[in-house]
């Protein structure tokens, strides 16, 4: 009777979790919300601006390279439906004018603490699949460390791949997948940074690839949503996280708010494409049983 107990206790926990529903997206908030609300068009008075594009001198082999891996959890046909369906605000309309504005603002008031941690913790943080290939590559423990930074800052230090296998497996085909979109989405739109529309901006670092959408805001997204997928009682500390990655990248004046806010909207569409992946399931529900 003890065993039949047991085993029946078990089949509804895997009911459960096979039953459990992706949370939805939360409404945009503060800056986000306010910049969204301003025209997207092209404004004909400024029409040379929507001629600028990142300029190819500038691209990176490195990241091109990810445009052309094989996806984890998603379909090709989900990767072109989900590049297809964004598009950033014209160089010339009102919310471009008014992000450069926000991120002039952001300079003349960033202090030397925000400007430190944006540059010197947040920006060298994010997992790289190609990194993970090889167990004697220089980096290959702090990759494994960044793939758990935002489990870690909500969970505490014994958050780590060492520990939670199946969690590591998991977050290694998301992030595998987020490289593939962030880069597919980058040299489908190549939006100009900022500073290349805005001279006054003095940004706290250049980067070789375009800017629409932000990858430190996808990879930090997609990482909050899936743990709060796995630990549902810590999401709002979890999306806290992702939200100051995102606000570091405007911070050094090498994005614009749409473009956190994009990511931040594709890397819950990610999610949604991913739940119903037989593959992502049976990973899903060996990572949770992990917590």
């Amino acid at each position: 009777m003890a065993n039949k107990l047991i085993l029946v206790l078990a089949l509804l926990g895997t009911s459960a979790l096979l039953s459990q529903n992706l949370h939805s997206l939360e409404a945009a908030k503060n800056h986000y919300k306010e910049l969204k609300e301003l025209s997207t068009d092209p404004r004909p008075e400024q029409a040379p601006m929507d001629k600028i594009v990142f300029p190819s001198s500038q691209y990176s082999s490195g990241t091109l390279i990810y445009t052309m891996i094989t996806p984890e959890y998603l379909t090709q046909n989900e990767v072109s439906s989900l590049k297809s369906s964004l598009q950033f605000p014209a160089n010339s309309s009102e919310q471009t004018r008014a992000e450069l504005d926000f991120l002039l603002e952001w300079q003349t008031k960033r202090t030397a603490a925000q400007k430190d941690r944006a540059s010197n913790v947040l920006a060298p943080i994010g997992y790289w699949p190609h990194i993970g290939i090889l167990e004697n590559h220089s980096r290959y423990e702090t990759n494994r460390e960044h793939l758990f930074y935002v489990g870690r800052a909500v969970l505490g230090e014994e958050c780590a791949a060492d520990n939670y296998p199946a969690t590591t497996a998991l977050l290694e085909g998301i992030t595998k997948d987020m490289r593939l979109m962030e880069f597919t989405v980058k040299y489908h739109l190549l939006r100009p940074r900022p500073y290349h529309l805005e001279p006054k901006l003095r940004p706290l670092a250049t980067i070789s690839s375009p800017s629409f959408a932000s990858g430190h805001t996808l990879w930090a997204y997609i990482h909050a949503f899936i743990w709060s997928e796995l630990v549902p009682g810590k999401r709002a500390e979890f999306l806290a996280v992702a939200y100051e990655v995102g606000e570091s990248r405007e911070i050094m004046g090498i994005h614009y708010p749409s473009d956190e806010e994009a990511a931040r909207v594709l890397a819950h569409n990610m999610l949604t494409a991913m739940w119903d992946n037989p593959k992502f399931k049976t990973d899903f529900e060996k990572a949770k049983s992990e917590w």
